[in-house]
């Protein structure tokens, strides 16, 4: 019989959605978590990190162990967990004794279903044998863009027309669609990215110069993309002087949605565009968003630079995947788990950086932003090393 791949696509278009959800609701709900349990900001912002470093824990397991257990057991047990992990903040918080305690526990559940999905769906789509694969890669990686859109606008409008007290319901809503897409996976064709036995190890990995070029530019996509979004509310309320609404849509919604087109944009036109070339000239766009964003007197431009660098940043993740797996064929699960642990690590080193030279400079986000631009330009002198290894 004929396998159905387009039934893998829909699995992996709705584990990235998965991928979503967890990073994104929570968040939403932190004033909320404050007011309730009487825990402090200072405990909450530890929420995202446990979060991120669980992502990180997972990205070295998949390194290691993950072809031994299989993508199609360790993509059951993504979405397992991830539902689990949101029907569990429903209710866990509430029945321990400490419920910053239960908090955690269920963003540790759910932050390993994430941590899988981001490993193991592009290297499951990769192996299907789709017609320019680079398109199809974008088009993937668009669905979480989607997805934050649609947790931050559904979520939006729930807690307006039922009230935020009701969030429990919610966050058992949100876990139908990870335990729905257990089915697909555990139904749909997965291949393997390389025949058993014949990937390259982590030492090999490691002694190949293209792998951490390759590494080097996950890094700084990674920082570009999250540098900007996670203070880009912040930056459109305080250094713009936008009213707070304003500065919540322009910040984590506006900047998804613009990234997301850039993904679709590729996947549409990516037959007759460069990727390279397209990733060169978003990392030059990038670099004008950060400048604009941090010299421009003029709020309104400053606004411009902030939702324009969401379609800056929206190849560069995708695009790296795209360019690195066809010069390593052989680097299997290990190479898609490094990559995505260095995305990671450049998410968290991107707003730490603009966090800390904001502070250094009296808490003048711009300073911070102008720092930022560094990443983008880093990006693009690798990409122009990357063009030059190749061709030789």
């Amino acid at each position: 019989m004929r396998k159905d791949y387009r039934k893998t696509l829909k699995a992996c278009y709705l584990g990235f959605i998965t991928q979503a959800i967890a990073a994104n609701f929570a968040p939403l709900l932190f004033l909320r978590f404050h007011t309730d349990y009487g825990i402090s900001l200072g405990r909450i912002a530890l929420i995202s990190t446990v979060f991120y470093l669980t992502q990180l824990a997972v990205d070295l397991f998949c390194a290691r162990f993950v072809d031994r257990i299989g993508y199609r057991r360790s993509m059951i047990i993504a979405e397992a967990v991830s539902s689990v992990g949101l029907v569990g903040l429903a209710f866990l918080p509430d029945l321990c004794g400490d419920p910053f305690a239960g908090i955690l526990i269920c963003v540790m559940l759910y932050a390993v279903g994430s941590g899988l999905i981001e490993v193991l769906c592009s290297p499951i789509v990769e192996a299907c044998p789709f017609d320019h694969k680079e398109t199809v890669m974008s088009l993937l990686h668009s669905f979480y863009c989607w997805g934050s859109v649609g947790v931050i606008l559904l979520s939006s409008l729930f807690f307006t027309a039922f009230g935020i007290g009701n969030w429990r319901i919610l966050a058992c809503v949100w876990a139908l669609i990870p335990l729905y897409n257990i089915v697909n996976f555990a139904s749909c064709p997965i291949e393997r990215l390389t025949e058993e036995g014949k990937g390259m190890t982590i030492s090999q990995l490691f002694r190949t110069p293209l792998f951490w070029t390759a590494v080097l530019l996950m890094v700084c996509a990674g920082a570009s993309e999250m540098a900007m979004s996670q203070w880009a509310s912040a930056y459109t309320e305080a250094a713009l002087g936008f009213p707070k609404a304003v500065g919540d849509l322009a910040g984590p919604c506006l900047f998804a949605v613009t990234m997301g087109i850039s993904r679709v944009i590729y996947a549409k036109f990516g037959t007759r565009i460069d990727l390279r070339g397209y990733m060169v000239g978003s990392g030059i766009l990038c670099l004008c968003c950060y400048l604009l964003a941090s010299l421009s007197s003029a709020p309104v431009l400053g606004l411009i630079g902030c939702v324009l660098c969401g379609f800056s940043v929206g190849i560069m993740w995708p695009g790296t995947i795209s360019i690195s797996s066809p010069r390593l064929p052989h680097g299997g699960t290990a190479l898609f788990a490094f990559l995505a642990m260095a995305g990671d690590l450049g998410g968290a080193a991107g707003p730490g950086l603009v966090g800390a030279v904001t502070q250094q400079a009296g808490d003048r986000l711009q300073s911070g932003m102008l720092a930022g631009s560094v990443f983008p330009l880093i990006l693009v002198v690798t990409l122009l090393i990357w063009r030059r290894i190749t061709e030789k």
